[in-house]
């Protein structure tokens, strides 16, 4: 009697397990930070949901983000994990260049990633794998002649498979993944006048070819818009309620809507991920760029689907919460981690942390001979802005991971002896090459003196109207010996400040408008914090060591006066 109550008890709560929390809320973004454009697939043969970004230069690029609940999202991979994947990326010049807008497909026991990167030239990408919590299991690309950018993949119902992609409008192509050949292209349906006709995916259902477009632009106007047709090339219904998804013309703080796609969870309920960048109407301050959101959506048989407006906080058929579930899959960690990186030795940098363009070889190194438990990086000729004479195969000494919070702290211990002028290392919060805030120690020379001093400057202002400054602090005598700590902390969703601290005693040494960081050059991207060095054009070749890498969130700000503090 005892064994068949367990047995009983065991199966209510498997059943329990499986089966969605009606209504449950929730809070947006689901992957905060930069995160844009974003694609994601559920796995039935994994039981599984998984998310892919844009990640333009950084590398490692492409993050695949695994959740068993849609809340609790593990970056469990990067399909572009080394450089002969696509080496061009070390030649590419332009800040907003690289890899475009993918979207993830999964047909036939194996995973397919898509994508256009702009590089010296554009060209069109396929990865396929057939683990994704594994890096080295995502394949060299097969490479093919990409029209424009934001390529989907579509697999007919004779199994040919059709790229659908956005150039001067939306067209389609059959691609063969043996030879990287394409047919002849057809246009589809253009979307209902709003410029920039991107982001396509084509599904089907009921019977009908579904086409979801993003137009608008990827700003204020930004749109989702949805047409029909019984025949993969038309003619296309559009949607009597278009757009499907957008928060254009309103006062929400969440804003620039778009860029979504559609899938059902193991529940079969449909949602929809898509960008938006926390700004408001005014689309001034938005340092953490273009992140990914989670909406609700219904998709009733013959009908089209219905989809909640975007919210900060939001309610929708979860499935139950399950972090264990990941748990010991994947090298990397659950979104909205926080750092706690010391450097180990036998270590490798964790999966999240990005470098601009490949790292240089030799540049960086765990736990060197005779510095345990630290991160030597060594300088860069140039500094991280670069210079006229600077060429993208050149690099630069940075190592980061993306800003995921609105209010946070980052800091670094930092062991520097600079033997030569204009020898520097320090941190950044970094949004380009263009624009950038750094708080570095430097040895300077003025007036024919020599100084250790704290440096704090911004290169490029973004949206920022007023002045802005450079601090030349000294480093006080009897921290000289020391490792003195560098820190960044957001202490609201405007202002940063960077402070250095050697022991007990601390000194601020600057702060600076968030918008300083938003808009410009980095429209498409959003803030990092790390670490550099760099002589400065200089003839230095002095090595830093950090240490003690933390990074903290405090809080997510959700609506114009909501900040969700974090635990």
């Amino acid at each position: 009697m005892y064994i068949l109550l367990a047995l009983s008890l065991l199966a209510m709560a498997a059943s329990s397990l499986s089966h969605p929390v009606k209504d449950a809320p929730y809070t947006n973004p689901i992957l905060g930070g930069w995160h844009s454009d974003p694609s994601c697939i559920y796995v039935a043969d994994h039981d599984t949901s998984f998310c892919v970004t844009s990640t333009f230069i950084a590398f490692p690029g492409l993050p695949i983000y695994a959740s068993k609940d849609l809340q609790n999202w593990k970056h469990v991979s990067n399909v572009f994990n080394r450089p002969s994947q696509i080496p061009s990326l070390a030649d590419t010049v332009g800040q907003q260049g690289g890899i475009y807008a993918p979207t993830l497909r999964y047909h036939g026991g194996k995973f397919y990633l898509v994508v256009s990167f702009l590089g010296p030239e554009t060209i069109g990408l396929v990865f396929t794998s057939t683990n994704p919590f594994d890096d080295n299991s995502w394949s060299e690309p097969i490479q093919f002649p990409v029209l424009g950018i934001d390529p989907d993949l579509f697999w007919d119902d004779d199994g040919t498979l059709y790229v659908t992609s956005s150039d001067n409008g939306i067209r389609s192509y059959s691609l063969d993944l043996n030879t990287g050949t394409t047919g002849p292209v057809s246009t589809l349906w253009n979307g209902t006048g709003g410029v920039y006709p991107e982001g396509p995916h084509l599904y089907r259902k009921d019977g009908y070819y579904y086409l979801m477009i993003a137009e608008g632009g990827t700003e204020l106007g930004h749109a989702e818009t949805m047409a029909r047709s019984k025949h993969r090339t038309g003619p296309w219904e559009p949607c009597p309620s278009n757009p499907l998804l957008s928060n254009k013309g309103t006062t929400q703080y969440f804003q620039t809507v778009g860029h979504a796609d559609l899938f059902q969870d193991g529940a079969g309920n449909w949602w929809a991920a898509a960008l938006s960048t926390r700004s408001g109407p005014d689309w001034a301050n938005y340092p953490m760029g273009r992140e990914t959101v989670l909406v609700p959506a219904t998709w009733d048989e013959g009908e089209w689907p219905v989809l909640q407006p975007v919210r900060g906080r939001m309610r929708g058929p979860l499935p139950r919460a399950d972090r264990g579930g990941l748990e010991g899959k994947g090298r990397g960690v659950f979104a909205g981690s926080p750092d706690r990186v010391d450097f180990r030795p036998g270590e490798s940098l964790p999966a999240h942390f990005l470098y601009w363009r490949f790292p240089k070889d030799g540049m960086f190194s765990v736990s060197p001979r005779g510095h345990p438990n630290t991160l030597r990086v060594n300088p860069s000729f140039h500094n991280l802005t670069g210079g006229e004479d600077w060429k993208a195969s050149d690099g630069i000494s940075l190592v980061m991971r993306r800003q995921t919070d609105t209010l946070f702290t980052y800091g670094v211990d930092v062991e520097f002896a600079p033997k030569v002028d204009d020898e520097e290392a320090g941190v950044t919060l970094f949004l380009t090459q263009d624009q950038h805030v750094d708080l570095g120690i430097v040895l300077l020379r003025t007036e024919g003196k020599t100084s250790l001093s704290f440096r704090f400057r911004a290169t490029g202002k973004g949206n920022f109207k007023g002045t802005l400054e450079t601090e030349v602090v000294p480093v006080p005598r009897e921290w000289k010996h020391e490792s003195i700590r560098l820190e960044i902390q957001a202490v609201s969703d405007t202002k940063y400040t960077f402070s250095a601290a050697a022991g007990e005693k601390r000194k601020v040494i600057g702060s600076v408008d968030s918008l300083v960081v938003s808009g410009d050059t980095g429209r498409f991207t959003g803030t990092l914090v790390g670490a550099y060095a760099t002589s400065n054009g200089g003839k230095g070749t002095t090595p830093a060591y950090f240490s003690k890498w933390r990074y903290q969130g405090q809080g997510q700000k959700i609506d114009h006066d909501v900040i969700v503090r974090a635990d």
